[in-house]
């Protein structure tokens, strides 16, 4: 049986009620440090169990490995000094993913391509544009930006493995500029997306963007967020979204649709519009993404 949308809660914890500005508030007691800093070092793996599974694989090398120096040297029994400078060490040697890198790991199996085909002035078929949409549902429902579908004969998804399927409109909220697409057909491991409230995001938080920028990709694009609540006005002039997140992730066209996520890899928004003041297109270092509450709201699914 296929699951429903997920959805992820706020990652800070909310401030207490009866907080009073200017009221003077006891510090709380010094918590004793971790007497191990290897600990700390392990902790930063810790939501992605491929991580994990390779730090505890270092670890069991290099203590394998200290046993065995002392063993073949005749030296004094191992102590936890011995131990902590042995993990230290492989630690501190071994390259770990990235924060960005584990984000977009963690989104790449829900994200596909959206390519829209229309009629050429000889009456062909022919690729009227490019763009990207986010699984939210693994029943195939997808979420992408109205502007990448809107006018399109016929619609072709590609899915994170390669497979490909048509795809039909199912919903649309054009003043946010979203459509909601349904594959025809469907992965037996396709992998949605986890939707993450934008309710205690602040400027500053870091964000990835991926999708198909000029049709390459995936591509993985990483910043912060910079401001909320701003407005967007389409390059025709003939629209203007509020309410958007603003953002420094590289983005241009084709990203369009695409999620913008954090660095756990839940999805705060579907991007929508960079701004450029030239005719080139290009990203300049404003983006916008519609937040999630709104596009989820798209397909019937309020979450938060």
């Amino acid at each position: 049986m296929r699951k429903t949308a997920k959805y992820s809660p706020s990652r800070r914890p909310a401030q207490p009620a009866d907080a009073v500005p200017g009221a003077v508030v006891a510090e709380p007691a010094a918590q004793p440090r971790p007497a191990r800093r290897w600990r700390t070092a392990l902790a930063h793996g810790a939501g992605n169990p491929r991580v994990m599974w390779a730090a505890i694989a270092l670890l069991s090398v290099a203590l394998i490995a200290a046993v065995w120096q002392r063993q073949a040297g005749g030296g004094a029994p191992l102590t936890q000094k011995d131990i902590d400078a042995a993990v230290l060490r492989t630690l501190t040697t071994q390259v770990m993913p990235s924060p960005a890198a584990r984000a977009a790991e963690k989104i790449r199996p829900a994200v596909v391509r959206v390519l829209s085909y229309g009629k050429d002035d000889k009456g062909q078929e022919s690729e009227q544009g490019v763009g990207t949409g986010v699984v939210i549902v693994d029943k195939g429902i997808i979420l992408t930006n109205l502007h990448v579908v809107q006018g399109a004969e016929r619609l072709k998804i590609t899915f994170a493995d390669g497979s490909e399927s048509g795809a039909t409109i199912t919903g649309a909220q054009p003043e946010n500029d979203l459509a909601v697409l349904q594959a025809q057909t469907i992965p037996d491991d396709l992998i949605a997306a986890t939707m993450r409230s934008t309710g205690d995001l602040v400027a500053g938080d870091e964000v990835v963007a991926v999708g198909f920028p000029f049709g390459i990709g995936p591509s993985v694009s990483a910043g912060v967020i910079s401001g909320f609540d701003r407005e967007f006005k389409s390059p025709e002039g003939k629209q203007v979204i509020g309410n958007l997140i603003q953002f420094d992730a590289a983005a241009n066209p084709g990203n369009s649709g695409g999620p913008l996520v954090t660095m756990d890899g839940e999805v705060v928004g579907i991007v929508t519009g960079i701004l450029n003041p030239t005719s080139a297109r290009t990203f300049v270092g404003i983006g916008f993404a519609v937040p999630i509450e709104s596009a989820a709201s798209a397909a019937g699914l309020p979450p938060f």
